[in-house]
Parts: C-alpha cells; structure tokens; sequence
C-alpha cells in the first residue's frame, strides 16, 4: 500500500541550516527527493512574504510546493535591518488542520519550537521523520527525537544542491 504523507517545511530554517554548511538548496531537487524516499504527496513550505519575490514563490509553486505566506517584520538595528517572519504557529496549525488527510507527517526544522507538535505526532504514529537542515545547528529539545531524525549533512549537496 502505497503512503500518503505530507511535509511540513520551515523554510528559513531549511535555507539558513543549508546556507551555513556552505551549500544551496535545489528545491525542485528537494521536492523530488521528499516524494521518492519519504512518499510526500503534499510539501507545504511555510514562508515569510516579501514584495519583490513573487517569481521565486511562483517558481516553488510550480515545483509543487503549497506555500503558506507569514507577514514579516522589518526591525531595524542601529544600521542593519533585520526580516523576521516567524512561521512555527503557522507549521503547527497547519498540521493538525490537515492532519486527518494524511498518514504520516515529515517536518523539515531543527526549531525547537516544534517539540510539542512531534511528540503529538510520534504518540499517535504520524510523525514519518524529523528532517533537520544541519546537524551541527539544531535545538537540544529535539534530543528525543534523534531515532526519526534525517540530518542533510554536505553528502547530500551533489544530490541535492544547486
């Protein structure tokens, strides 16, 4: 029988977890290797919405990606601006709302945030694997979960990367 699972994807903290281990994400690539090893049939990428990047959300799209826009903060300090689009109440909500449709679920973070969203999930047998962007980078809150997580380690950048 074949699975139906879906992914839940914080995607600031897949790039910035990526980006640190000095690759890049091919997220068509990404997309693909979600269906083939973990049988994701939907990847909802959770994202802040920033004017001016409306081809890049386009182009996910079309990668196959639901997005699920945050509004996002512009903080201003001293000289820099920082954009903070905080997505975890958006994952976890998200997840229960479609948690009837599916039979497993994948998150895609290394937030500690999430902990009690995957201790829901691996209590009711939802929680398919933890996919977390760096292993060197990631909450120690997640600790319990290391037997279903997926760490994308630098031997995935061929695979993988741009």
């Amino acid at each position: 029988m074949k699975e139906n699972n879906y992914a839940f994807i914080d995607s600031n903290n897949l790039y910035l977890g990526i980006k640190e281990q000095g690759w890049e994400l091919d997220f068509f690539k990404f997309r693909v290797y979600l269906k083939d090893k973990f049988q994701v049939n939907k990847a909802f990428l959770f994202i802040g919405y920033i004017p001016g990047n409306e081809h890049l959300y386009k182009q996910l799209q079309k990668e196959n990606f639901i997005l699920i826009f945050k509004p996002i903060l512009a903080i201003k300090k001293k000289s820099k601006t920082m954009i903070k689009g905080n997505v975890d109440s958006e994952l976890v909500l998200h997840t229960m709302i479609e948690y009837n449709n599916y039979d497993q679920a994948v998150i895609v973070s290394g937030d500690g945030d999430f902990r009690c969203l995957l201790e829901h999930l691996k209590d009711n047998n939802k929680l398919n694997r933890l996919i977390v962007p760096n292993r060197r980078k990631y909450s120690y809150l997640l600790k319990p979960f290391m037997r279903d997580m997926f760490f994308l380690t630098p031997k995935f950048k061929k695979k993988l990367g741009k």
